[in-house]
């Protein structure tokens, strides 16, 4: 049936203003939808009097492309589409050039814009139940692993005013045998061996074990106490004391924060590893996760966030959607004459998470595949800057990618095509 509805709502934190236009433009409905239960389901049950039952007489449009207002119209079989705020300001340009902008506006411009300019928007496509937990997973570690950092910054702040040996040893945000030696001698004065005087100093065996139970090789005991007990830094009285006293504070939240963040690690690795396909077939007998997997570099948190923020361009198997989100596609720009060269800049409307997992996923892709390694050389030796050369790196592999959802078979660099069969780099 021929779409006669269009829905624009202008997303709030209380409530959702609304505006519903016919195909002609009209005006059919506007309104508030508070951000209470019955309210949504009142709203629902207007469109549903709206369209007779019919939900493919309408779509639906907002700038958000989640929340209450998403999930409830996409399991009624509603379609909704999301739009760039950017496209959403460039539209409201037609309605209103003295800059006004208000909810009631906005909804009205969502609405006919989606009537007149629907292949701008993009479709929304509500992820199964496995794959929002993924994705709440992803968004934890990422948080998780900020606070480790920035609590790992601060211990790092307190040990250089008076214990720098410290921080000859290792990396403080991730390393917990740090931690553990800290507690056994959170002063240079008591890095000394223990003594009648000083039964709690820092013996040899004392490291040893603390060494072998975090499975730490590459420190010899002795060098660790050497280093410990060298010449501290002339510090005022009390100050090595109160520093101290900071840390054992700081310290029981960074190892908190670094289990969960381990913990979300293992159920990434579950969850991924019990996708099931759907239709499976002698043809196609591994799920996408298995195959994305498969790619050198990729990893289980940079895998799992590939997953879940670019789902509906794996789905489609879109190699030009894939690179625009991800940020790999570069913009280009260029004015005046036709002759003149435009200039290429990096891509900025692309989704944040997916940016960085690919970034890295090409960053150990280069350390670790002979190919992405070559590539990256040949954009370095060409002059191009190290982020512009892994963004090259980076869209070559989602061309490799895409072959990969295709052939579902699981990667395999024998099978792989020759240099002159993969995209230029962009």
């Amino acid at each position: 049936m021929k779409v006669d509805l269009f829905i624009g709502i202008d997303w709030g934190s209380k409530t959702h203003a609304v505006c519903i236009v016919d195909a002609e433009g009209k005006k059919v409905w506007q309104g508030e939808v508070a951000h209470r239960g019955d309210d949504v389901l009142a709203f629902v049950e207007r469109l549903t009097k709206l369209t007779a039952g019919d939900f493919s007489r309408a779509v639906a449009g907002m700038e958000s492309p989640h929340g209450v207002m998403v999930e409830v119209l996409l399991e009624r079989g509603l379609k909704t589409y999301s739009i760039n705020p950017k496209q959403l300001d460039r539209f409201r340009d037609r309605h209103s050039v003295a800059g006004a902008k208000d909810d009631d506006l906005d909804a009205f411009v969502l609405a006919t814009s989606l009537r007149t300019d629907l292949k701008l928007y993009r479709e929304i496509v509500l992820p199964s139940e496995q794959l929002m937990q993924l994705g709440a997973l992803c968004r934890s570690y990422e948080s998780l692993t900020d606070q480790v950092i920035a609590l790992g910054s601060q211990v790092r702040e307190q040990l250089m005013r008076y214990y720098p040996q410290m921080l000859a040893l290792g990396e403080w945000h991730k390393e917990s045998f740090l931690w553990e030696l800290f507690e056994a001698a959170p002063t240079p004065a008591q890095t000394a061996a223990p003594t009648r005087k000083q039964p709690k100093g820092l013996s040899a065996q004392k490291v040893a074990a603390i060494l072998k139970r975090h499975g730490i090789r590459r420190h010899e005991p002795s060098a660790v106490l050497a280093s410990l007990r060298s010449t501290p830094l002339p510090v005022a009285v009390g100050v090595a004391e109160a520093c101290a006293t900071r840390i054992r504070a700081l310290l029981p939240v960074l190892r908190a924060a670094h289990e969960q963040r381990s913990d979300c690690t293992k159920r990434m690795k579950t969850l991924l590893s019990s996708f099931q396909k759907e239709n499976d077939s002698p043809e196609e007998s591994h799920h996408d996760a298995a195959l994305l997997l498969s790619l050198p570099g990729i990893g289980v948190h940079n895998g799992a966030v590939m997953l879940t923020e670019a789902y509906s361009a794996l789905q489609a198997r879109d190699y030009q959607a894939l690179r625009r989100r991800a940020g790999a596609a570069p913009v280009s720009k260029r004015t005046g004459g036709k002759s003149k060269k435009p200039q290429i800049e990096q891509r900025q409307a692309c989704s944040g998470p997916l940016r960085e997992a690919t970034y890295h996923w090409g960053r150990i892709a280069v350390q670790r595949e002979p190919r992405a390694k070559q590539h990256y050389a040949d954009l370095r030796a060409r002059g191009h800057s190290h982020g512009r050369a892994i963004r090259g790196v980076v869209d070559r592999l989602l061309k490799v990618l895409m072959a990969v959802l295709e052939s579902g078979r699981p990667y395999d660099p024998e099978r792989r095509g020759t240099q002159k069969n993969l995209p230029a780099a962009a």
